[in-house]
């Protein structure tokens, strides 16, 4: 999410597209839960892990 966030703020188009498309064949394959974990950016879990949310 970093790298894409910078691709972003850097205005480049090239590392863009590739940084999402590498993002959505993660997803596409991914436990999307684990996924929803990966880019949660507000840092709420409630010190339980995922399974039991």
């Amino acid at each position: 999410m970093a790298a894409i966030a910078e691709a972003v703020r850097d205005r480049d188009e090239r590392v863009l597209r590739r940084l999402l498309a590498r993002f959505a064949e993660q997803a596409a394959i991914a436990d999307l839960p684990a996924l929803r974990d990966a880019i949660d950016t507000t840092g709420q879990h409630d010190g339980r892990p995922p399974e039991t949310r």
